[in-house]
């Protein structure tokens, strides 16, 4: 990093108060930005209300353009990361159209407002790689198809496409990310495997395993996340990355690797109840390690250590 210099940058980020937007926050007050946040809902359990004295919070809407435009323009912002949006699957399965109007509406409504701002020289759009939906070739590439079809891939699929289509027709200056599954501390939802996993063991309590245990994804660890959204965006190179540490993995050979870590003898149960989930999902990061001269800091191991002990300090459990 350091192709821009962030200091007293102003910079706009939605989700703030979410997983990955609390640790993006973090960083760029480590690099001296002056941070906006959009935030809906008040959630004192975030990472976000660390720094809340060092952040300029706006309480409203991603829908709302108008907020977002006046935003922009009073704080003469410079860079956005866009993050707000549904991130629980199992969410936007039981409510799909709150997901599609968060996600979707969310999505165009600002980037048109950034598109009627003439200080924004940088956009970064959070999509995933659920996003590519069911694929028959691994890992995914970005060239592949976008092909959501339960609720939360096709919300994805469609932000990824509306910051396409605004970057080709508006010439915008615009970057989209597509992730791996995030982990590690600060996740405080528990139906995630990864801290349900943990919270599990620091009770004593067997890990539920809603799935046959089978699936295998990408686990990226939030703070290589949190540093892929800043190296691209100061890379000033448009267009969709992948962002993974390429370790695909299944579901019981994580939730194994949290056990033997946490030194745990515990046996998951396996509940084999999840719905609307791909098999294999992982990704292919070598665009962004050859252009971005990108690459994750952090193993899957390295990564859910640090994880462990960020939820052992969280429940306040002696190491």
């Amino acid at each position: 990093m350091g192709k821009i210099n962030w200091q007293d940058k102003s910079v706009f980020v939605t989700g703030a108060s979410g997983f990955l937007g609390s640790w993006l926050v973090k960083r760029l007050l480590e690099l001296d930005a002056d941070v906006v946040c959009l935030m809906r809902d008040w959630i004192p359990q975030s990472n976000l209300f660390k720094y809340m004295s060092k952040v300029k919070v706006v309480r409203g809407s991603i829908r709302d353009q108008a907020l977002l435009e006046r935003i922009l323009g009073e704080y003469e912002v410079n860079t956005v990361f866009h993050l707000a949006a549904q991130a629980i699957v199992s969410v936007a399965n039981r409510n799909p159209v709150s997901t599609f109007e968060s996600d979707i509406k969310g999505t165009w409504s600002l980037l048109e407002a950034c598109r009627r701002s003439p200080t924004i020289k940088s956009i970064i759009v959070a999509s995933s790689d659920k996003a590519y939906g069911a694929q028959e070739i691994l890992p995914y590439s970005e060239d592949m198809p976008l092909q959501g079809r339960f609720p939360y891939d096709v919300s994805k699929s469609c932000v990824d496409l509306i910051a396409q289509s605004y970057m080709a027709t508006y010439k915008m200056p615009i970057g989209i990310t597509r992730c791996g599954n995030l982990y590690g501390g600060g996740d405080l939802n528990w139906n995630r495997i990864v801290p349900g996993t943990i919270r599990s063991v620091i009770r004593n309590e067997q890990p539920i395993i809603r799935s046959d245990g089978t699936m295998v994804r990408d686990y990226f660890y939030v703070e290589d996340a949190a540093n892929a959204y800043l190296t691209l965006a100061e890379s000033n190179i448009n267009g969709v990355f992948n962002f993974s540490n390429n370790q695909p993995l299944s579901v019981i050979a994580l939730v194994n690797r949290i056990l033997k870590n946490m030194k745990s003898e515990l046996k998951p149960i396996i509940k084999n109840e999840a719905n609307n989930e791909i098999q294999e999902q992982y990704l292919d990061s070598s665009k962004a390690m050859k252009l971005l001269n990108w690459k994750p800091q952090y193993t899957v191991e390295n990564g859910l250590i640090k994880a462990i002990e960020w939820y052992r300090d969280y429940f306040d459990v002696a190491k």
